[in-house]
């Protein structure tokens, strides 16, 4: 009884440190879920307003910027949208992909300039935009595009919008969240949500790590968590049976 305590003991000690030893990539908050197509995407940030959610992978070879945006509209409403402005911070100067649920229940994608408040107009981007796909799941609306971006550092602006009208959308809430549904998008030296980490600074009296150590941490670190999954097992069994 006592053997099997000090197994259970030393199992769980370790299961502990492994999980503080795992890369941070691992623990994201970001959902993954299965996309239709068997689309899949590197990486994953959970915006930070409107319960948006942004899959997208970048190919710096050719600068193109595959995206799957999720959002549901708004109560009552048929349309979501993710946009890039290639000018300026806000809304004025999007060059927007939408996702519009018409009358007859389908779901299509369009592009917009949003070139003032008043005024939306279905058009062609400033970039080149292909794969554009549009659809609905779980009460979410999901819009597919692969993007020849502008750029490296980018000023992200999506939305969550009301009814529609035919085939145009009506004006969004004006909430604050709706206000400030924004951000930057980082597609070089971005951690795994996209969001540049602040370096941490390098301690001057701690001695760097030896080459051995280092090895050690970087295989902890690159272990599957299979692994970690199996240990938890182990000990879970060991304390059913002990």
């Amino acid at each position: 009884m006592a053997a099997a305590a000090a197994v259970r003991v030393s199992l769980l000690l370790g299961l502990a440190i492994l999980l503080a030893l795992v890369d941070p990539a691992y623990s994201q908050t970001c959902t993954s879920p299965k996309f239709s197509s068997n689309r899949i995407y590197a990486n994953c940030s959970n915006l930070p307003k409107l319960g948006a959610t942004l899959h997208y992978t970048y190919d710096a070879s050719n600068s193109t910027l595959d995206i799957a945006y999720t959002a549901t509209p708004a109560s009552g409403g048929a349309w979501v949208s993710w946009a890039i402005n290639p000018t300026a911070t806000g809304m004025i100067g999007s060059q927007a992909l939408m996702a519009l649920k018409l009358s007859n229940g389908s779901v299509v994608a369009k592009t917009y300039n949003i070139s003032s408040y008043s005024s939306i107009d279905e058009s062609k981007l400033s970039f080149d935009v292909w794969n554009l796909a549009a659809e609905a799941s779980d009460g979410s609306m999901i819009i597919f595009a692969t993007i020849k971006v502008p750029g490296t550092s980018l000023n992200q602006v999506w939305q969550i919008g009301g009814a529609v009208d035919g085939t145009s959308p009506s004006i969004h809430p004006l909430e604050q969240d709706n206000k400030e549904s924004r951000s930057k998008l980082e597609l070089v030296s971005a951690g795994q949500n996209g969001i540049t980490p602040t370096p941490t600074p390098t301690p001057t009296s701690t001695p760097a790590p030896s080459q051995n150590d280092s090895a050690a941490v970087s295989f902890l670190r690159r272990t599957d968590l299979s692994l970690i999954s199996g240990l938890a097992l182990l000990a879970s069994s060991v304390v059913i049976f002990s």
